[in-house]
Order: structure tokens, then sequence, then C-alpha cells
């Protein structure tokens, strides 16, 4: 039970942070079901329809997750959360190498997750917010040959340059993606402090690159 909800968080996991082809520009008023539909249907698509993709090739995922994933993600936002209270007692320096290694953690971790892609489709649910809301919560399902899989988006509204909905966290199964990796962090932190946990992430990406 416990080695399948893992597989599950796995691959829906990378959904967020592994692939999107999609390459036209998409207005600022994208509503945010609307992103993540689009960017669910264009996962789906690429997965299937390559097979490198499928078999974990970590070039083209870390490439892809650059180009195109990653615009539509606030990933200091998201490690900051992970790190907790410690992130504003780090440099710009050591926030900057969380950053590169979670992003690393993530990819690496969640790759050999692709290749379990074959019939699944999205669903996405009808979302609740009005629209001077500036966060919002677009629920979601993975339907497939098994049990539906529940995956859960949190966004915000961005000003400025790039203005648009940026995803920020990730529900699976009911388990929040940067709570879970919240609790490891503050463990490494409290025993080594910041570095100690940019050292044990450095660590980990170095024994997964190894594994390939």
């Amino acid at each position: 039970m416990k080695r399948d909800f893992l597989l599950r968080f796995f691959w829906v996991s990378a959904l967020l942070i592994g692939l999107s082809c999609a390459t036209q520009a998409y207005a600022e008023d994208e509503t945010a079901d609307g992103l993540i539909k689009r960017l669910s249907v264009d996962v789906l698509e690429t997965i299937k329809a390559d097979k490198t993709i499928r078999g974990g090739d970590m070039t083209k995922v870390i490439a892809l997750v650059d180009t195109r994933i990653m615009p539509n993600v606030n990933f200091q936002r998201m490690t900051a959360s992970a790190v907790g209270p410690a992130w504003r007692q780090a440099t710009p320096e050591q926030q900057k190498r969380l950053q590169e290694e979670f992003k690393a953690l993530l990819v690496r971790t969640y790759a050999g997750a692709l290749s379990q892609v074959s019939d699944q489709v999205i669903s996405i649910k009808p979302m609740r917010a009005s629209p001077e809301d500036k966060e919002v919560l677009v629920r979601s399902e993975v339907k497939g040959s098994g049990d539906p899989i529940q995956l859960d988006y949190r966004l915000e509204k961005t000003p400025g340059q790039g203005a648009g909905w940026k995803i920020y966290n990730l529900n699976v199964l009911g388990v929040w993606l940067v709570e879970t990796y919240r609790s490891q962090f503050a463990q490494e932190v409290n025993a080594k402090g910041i570095d100690g946990l940019i050292g044990l992430l450095a660590e980990r990406n170095k024994a997964n690159s190894k594994k390939g």
C-alpha cells in the first residue's frame, strides 16, 4: 500500500515538475484552472508521444523543466516554504543554492515515474473563486485504468512583467508537497544549519545522478 501510494505521488508530481510542450504565448488574463488544464493536457500528450521522455532521458527532462514549466511556477516561494523560517536567515547565495538543489532533487526523484504514463486523462473540477482573488485552489483528478488520483494545485496571481497565475504547491491524495519536505528539511537545519541542508540535498542529487 505504501509503495503504491509513493508511485502515484511520484507520477502525478511529475505533471508539475516534468514536462510541457506549449510554445505559444498566453494572455495574462488566462484563468488559473485554464492554465492547469492546458499544462496537464500538454504534459500527457508530450509524454505519450516521446519514448525517450518515458524512458527517463534526464537531459531532455531538465531542459523542458527550465524552458516550459518553470515560467509557470513560483519556485522561489515553493523552496522558501519548504525550507521554512530558516529561509529568512539564509544569504542570497545560500537561497540560490537551495533552489538549485531542490529543483534537481525533484526532477531526478520524479523522472522515473514518467514511464508509467499510458491512458491517463485529466479532469478539472469546477473552481470556487472570485475574480478579485489573488490565491486560488484548482482541484483535479487523474483518471486511468485504476482509481482516480486527487491532484490539487495552489496558485497565486503575480503582477508586473510575466504576470499571471503561478503554481507554488501541489496536493497529491491529500498530501501537500511543500509540507512533506518542510518536516524533513527542518530536522536537517536544526541539526546542521542551512549549509548542512544544502550539503544533504547536493549529496542526494549526486547519488541520484550516479544511479542514472
